[in-house]
């Protein structure tokens, strides 16, 4: 059986006479906010090491006491954790504060989910109130909720599925973490995906586009380095010279972390992509791209180009998968170049490639 673990309060001197007042967990226990081992709990507030009158000394008592009962608190909290009682006071923590803590680090997509969260409950939330109506309230809400870039449009489809996965995996979290007492994901059914028609271009296209002038020479250079390597925006808009390397067994390479699966990559690059970054210099290497040319400028281009698809900056991604397969590449090395986690995320450009299916007729004769 596991030992129980136990909470001492502690002092520790510090400065001009005084004495720090911190908690002592023993065994050392997890932080359900940073995830790391931690054995001491710092109070922020301390005690004369040497009382001089009897205020100094009721003020110390006081202090003492604070601690003593804070100590307690902590102790059936812990209890409760290790042997999954409800704590209740855990159940009035601010839930909102520890969603914005969890967006650290994370893909914009988290901020995003929170942002909309936050909208729901009105900007209020205890541990206490997540149940299962609250959060099957909150897919509906989501399924109806405008935009928050571009107020006046519905969140598509698939953005609420991808958000309210994000906000389940987070559930996931705080349940493991024993911050709230059921695993709440047990009850809730996940919002389909829609199929979607992926929009790409073809080679001929690519070629079109290439010789098309564009207003911002940036963002020419950025959407064409993006059909020769597979990046997302995000990680185009933050490359950084420092990230564009030379690796003895690859060549010249990316080596970067994706921001929207912080997957470490290393990616090799033709001569043609780097020529696209222009002279090498120092901090970004598409300096001036920003994500209002995606928009307007870039439909712009791609209607002077003679193009008539519905073309976003994103299809450039599809564009350098679906190229790719269709050239021969086989499928596992165009999911590695994309970073997907999953090469079955990667087979949906195979069915793109209709010149690959053609190629598959007359390959099976029974005569």
């Amino acid at each position: 059986m596991a030992t129980c673990v136990k909470v001492f309060l502690r002092q520790k001197p510090i400065s001009r006479g005084r004495i720090s007042l911190y908690l002592d967990y023993y065994p050392a226990i997890r932080n359900p906010h940073t995830g790391k081992l931690s054995r001491r709990e710092f109070l922020g507030f301390y005690i004369y090491a040497n009382p001089s009158n009897a205020v100094e000394r009721d003020y110390n008592q006081t202090m003492l006491d604070k601690g003593e009962l804070i100590r307690c608190r902590r102790q059936e909290a812990v209890i409760n954790r290790q042997f999954g009682f409800i704590d209740h006071h855990q159940e009035d923590e601010d839930f909102l504060a520890y969603f914005k803590k969890m967006c650290k680090g994370k893909a914009q997509k988290w901020e995003i989910v929170y942002r909309h969260f936050e909208n729901f409950v009105k900007g209020k939330c205890t541990f206490g109130e997540i149940t299962v109506d609250l959060c099957k309230r909150f897919g509906e809400y989501l399924l109806t909720a405008k935009n928050l870039r571009i107020t006046h449009r519905k969140l598509s489809r698939n953005s609420v599925a991808g958000y309210f996965s994000t906000f389940r995996g987070l559930l996931k979290v705080a349940y493991r973490d024993k911050l709230i007492k059921e695993n709440i994901n047990d009850f809730l059914e996940k919002i389909e995906w829609e199929d979607v028609r992926k929009e790409f271009l073809t080679q001929e296209e690519l070629m079109k586009l290439a010789e098309t002038p564009c207003k911002h020479s940036v963002l020419k250079q950025a959407s064409l380095f993006s059909c020769l390597t597979g990046l997302r925006i995000s990680d185009i808009e933050n490359l950084t010279w420092d990230n564009i390397q030379y690796a003895q067994d690859m060549g010249l390479c990316i080596r970067i972390r994706t921001q929207k699966t912080s997957t470490e990559a290393t990616l090799p690059i033709s001569e043609e992509a780097l020529t696209l970054c222009g002279p090498r210099g120092e901090g970004k290497v598409f300096k001036g791209l920003s994500r209002s040319m995606i928009n307007v400028p870039l439909k712009n281009w791609i209607k002077e180009a003679g193009i008539k698809k519905h073309i976003t900056f994103h299809c450039f991604r599809h564009t350098y998968a679906t190229l790719q397969i269709a050239a021969g590449t086989d499928i596992y090395t165009v999911s590695k170049m994309l970073t997907h986690k999953n090469v079955t995320t990667t087979q949906i450009y195979a069915d793109l490639v209709s010149s690959k299916k053609r190629e598959t007729v007359g390959r099976i004769k029974i005569k």
